[in-house]
Parts: structure tokens; C-alpha cells; sequence
């Protein structure tokens, strides 16, 4: 059995589990769901050698768009989300893309554990705009942390410390990985909210001209615009 090094006030059991130290790993597709969603590979590392019964973990992932450098083609796609270009030294701040309430087990020392992020292909998110713009890139990611854990403390007693919120990780996620998410579960297609009375006038629309369906009937609203 290994020994517990001495700690700063010179005995030798280990402080409390503060300094946890977390790691991104990979993200994949979630398969085989009702809804589109990306799964996180996580490794998480307490090096007091406590027995950490479990972490009520809080995670917050925000996109970091100023890490990232664009071409021509994709600036044009993003000026609806960040304005014009001469403007995004204010206006590509970091902003949040989900927030994620989750357990990790019991462990000593390190563990793995996922997180799922659900996603949307609602292009008035701005997450979604902000993928939807990218071709090949890869998604700069900022994973913030908190919480409570729980761990074996002195004469095997529970005790409680927080998870600070200066735990934190970057990573790239491969664009690939949401497209392919997305695709699973529209392919070929996406998804446009509209009011409810946009969406009756468009039924209106649809049935006057005796299209079959609503794409036929934008397509031909958009002919029309274009010869007008």
C-alpha cells in the first residue's frame, strides 16, 4: 500500500478534495436517442488520495468563438450572429451552450464518466447558427465546473466540500462530431420555427397552389420572388 504523503500542516493525512482536476477526452454522436444529442468523455483526477463517494457536478460548456480563426466564407455566414467582421473584437464573446446536472460515482484517485448535451437544429439558437456556419473546423469549448462532493473524511466520517468554479478545461470538439449528431436525426433537412399565423398563410399558400408539400411551396414562393 502506498503512503499518504504528509500534508502542508505536517501530518499525514490528506486535505480535503479541492484541487480536482478535470480532462475532455472526446465527444461521439449519442446513438439510438429520441432527440439529437453529444456525449462527452470526461477524466477526472483527486490527487489527495480521498475516497470520493460521489460529486453532485454542475457543468457548464460555453463556446469560446474568438479562438477561433475563419475564412472568407464563413465570416459571411456568421455577420447575422456577430455583425460585421470589423466588429467582432467586442462582439465574439464566449456564451454559454448548455448547462448539464450530473452524478459521478464513487472513486479514489480518478475516474471517466460522460456527459450527454442535448442539441438542436433550431437556427435561432445561436449555438446552432454558430455550427451551422462552421465547415471544417474544429469548436473551441470552455467546460466550467461546480458542485459538491461528497468523500470518506477522518474516522471514516462523511464530509462535504464544494467543487470551485475555478475547476475549468478547454477543448476542441471536431465540427463533425455535431453535423453527424444532427444528421442522424434530419437528414437531408433542418428545422425553421415560425409563428403561428406565418404557418397558417403558409398552409394557405401551400393548398392555393396545389403543392404537396411545405418545401415545394417555399421553393415556389422563393421562384416567384426571384422572377418578380
Amino acid at each position: 500500500m502506498s503512503e499518504i504523503a504528509p500534508t502542508a500542516n505536517g501530518g499525514g493525512v490528506p486535505g480535503p478534495p479541492t484541487a480536482l482536476e478535470f480532462t475532455i477526452l472526446g465527444a461521439e454522436p449519442v446513438e439510438h436517442s429520441a432527440t439529437p444529442g453529444v456525449r462527452f468523455h470526461l477524466h477526472i483526477t483527486e490527487p489527495e488520495g480521498r475516497e470520493v463517494y460521489t460529486i453532485a457536478l454542475s457543468s457548464l460548456v460555453h463556446i469560446d468563438p474568438a479562438r477561433l480563426t475563419y475564412d472568407d466564407a464563413t465570416r459571411d455566414r456568421l455577420v447575422e450572429l456577430f455583425g460585421a467582421p470589423e466588429r467582432w473584437g467586442s462582439t465574439t464573446h464566449s456564451f454559454q451552450w448548455a448547462r448539464i446536472e450530473s452524478l459521478v460515482p464513487t472513486f479514489t484517485g480518478s475516474t471517466a464518466f460522460t456527459l450527454e448535451v442535448p442539441c438542436t437544429y433550431d437556427l435561432e439558437v445561436a449555438s446552432t447558427k454558430y455550427f451551422h456556419s462552421l465547415s471544417d473546423d474544429s469548436v473551441p469549448l470552455s467546460f466550467h465546473f461546480n458542485g459538491t462532493v461528497l468523500y470518506r473524511g477522518d474516522d471514516d466520517r462523511l464530509q462535504v466540500v464544494l467543487v470551485p468554479w475555478s475547476c475549468s478545461s478547454q477543448w476542441r470538439m471536431p465540427i463533425a462530431v455535431w453535423k453527424r449528431t444532427i444528421a442522424a436525426h434530419y437528414p437531408g433537412g433542418g428545422w425553421v420555427r415560425l409563428q403561428e399565423d406565418t404557418l397558417e398563410q403558409l398552409s394557405r399558400e401551400k393548398a392555393d397552389r396545389g403543392l404537396h408539400t411545405f418545401d415545394d411551396t417555399v421553393r415556389d414562393l422563393m421562384r416567384g420572388t426571384e422572377e418578380g
